[in-house]
């Protein structure tokens, strides 16, 4: 049986990468050059993204300036509950979804941050759970290095369980609002978290009662071992890296078994990798779109710039040579998921250099083409259990965007797909039903 069959239809996340997710993005004459700071343009993104009827708009974040990136294009910038707060003001149904570091945040302070966008937007936040991985984060927290990943990912497991009981304080009937009585609210209904852990300790409670979705959507962006073990566990949605499919299905059978492990629905938690993607009135004309951004960079700084992603020294490379099979095991990609799949698709395919930097330089999947062609392929991957939905990355904002919901959008719809309203109210509804493997 088919998913379609079961009524069963694709999630879809935008993901706000400043400017765009091609690298040239800012300094195309469809972008907006200075746009990651400007509050309008992510309102007007937010606005796109709710007429194509999308599941929520995604912001990740950083807590360092990353080493030599800003001369050549821009990075996060502004809070991201602070943008997505100022969408909110302008939108009804779009989920709003931000990064926030379990490493280097407090809980209590979180947990009230994110239910207050969730009151704020009646119920459609989100808060995406991260560890952080970039080692220059921590000398901006203090003079100690990192911690390692197992101090991260156990700190993280405790801080998730405290802004969750913090975020279930209140019962649903505790604010009573009763004019004539004059109760305003019940305290016998309020639970402190009274919370004493190995990171933290936490009288409570928040002063906020629960939401109009009972509390924010729980996402992680997990590709290691401990990630994905921490979204089986808590999340409601996970987003990943996967370039090929056979690592997509590996992937979204241990997700769904983990989850299994621990005692949930596998169908409650929806696996959504990236997918970048350019589309055009015909194949054609989106791969002029592509080949345009691309030659806005020369072929000598994109050949050191993916060099110096997945670690190895640009020498040792050759645009018209797949990577020496020698280094095979020396990328080092910061991000454990990124990693893994880039090893996918390098030893499945063995492609030259030059074409693995043409499919987006080994990030997330790049699909270039018409609407039939980026319809056919995230169906393909939906059907063949590599994904619940995507996590879509645009080229350049807003233009890209507005591509993407006038064309990508209606074939998906016609195809059954995906959705042509809104029928949830919350983004937790929304999210409700994902897909489930047999046992």
């Amino acid at each position: 049986m088919t998913r379609r069959a079961a009524g069963e239809q694709l999630h879809l996340n935008v993901n706000i990468l400043p400017s765009g997710s091609h690298p040239a993005a800012w300094r195309s004459k469809h972008g907006v050059s200075r746009g990651f700071i400007d509050i309008s343009l992510y309102q007007q993104i937010g606005r796109i993204a709710e007429r194509g009827k999308l599941d929520a708009i995604f912001l990740a974040d950083t807590l360092a300036l990353p080493s030599g990136v800003i001369a050549s294009g821009p990075t996060w910038s502004l809070d991201p509950v602070v943008i997505l707060t100022s969408v909110a003001a302008v939108t009804e149904h779009i989920g709003l979804i931000g990064t926030a570091s379990a490493t280097f945040h407090n809980p209590w302070t979180l947990a009230r941050t994110f239910l207050s966008l969730d009151h704020a937007s009646g119920g459609r936040a989100g808060w995406n759970m991260v560890t952080t991985s970039e080692p220059s984060s921590a000398f901006n927290f203090g003079d100690q290095p990192l911690p390692p990943k197992a101090h991260r990912y156990a700190r993280a497991a405790e801080f998730v369980e405290l802004v969750k009981a913090l975020w279930n304080g209140w019962a649903d009937d505790a604010l009573v609002a009763d004019t004539a009585s004059g109760v305003f609210a019940d305290p016998a209904r309020i639970t402190a978290p009274d919370f004493h852990g190995d990171y933290f300790d936490v009288a409570g409670p928040l002063a906020l009662p629960r939401s109009p979705q009972g509390q924010p959507l729980l996402v992680q962006a997990g590709g290691s071992p401990e990630g994905r073990d921490l979204a089986a566990r808590h999340a409601d949605a996970l987003f990943n890296a996967q370039l090929t499919l056979t690592g997509a299905q590996r992937y979204y059978r241990d997700i769904k078994n983990r989850a299994r492990e621990y005692g949930r629905d596998p169908g409650t938690i929806a696996v959504l990798p990236g997918a970048e993607i350019t589309v055009g009135e015909s194949t054609a004309d989106a791969w002029a779109r592509k080949n345009e951004l691309d030659d806005l960079i020369p072929r000598a700084v994109r050949l050191q710039n993916f060099a110096a992603r997945i670690g190895i020294p640009v020498q040792h490379l050759s645009w018209d040579e797949p990577i020496p099979a020698d280094f095979r095991d020396a990328v080092t990609e910061h991000s454990f998921g990124f990693a893994s799949a880039f090893r996918d698709l390098n030893d499945e395919e063995r492609l030259p250099v030059g074409e693995l930097i043409r499919r987006g330089g080994g990030v997330h999947r790049t699909l270039v083409g018409s609407p039939t062609d980026i319809a056919d392929s995230l169906e393909e991957w939906f059907e063949e259990e590599g994904a619940d939905g995507f996590n879509v990355n645009i080229d350049v904002f807003p233009e890209g965007l507005e591509r993407f919901v006038d064309l990508a959008v209606p074939e998906l719809q016609r195809r059954g797909l995906f959705r042509r309203e809104y029928a949830q109210s919350t983004l937790r509804q929304r999210y409700a039903n994902s897909a489930v493997l047999p046992v």
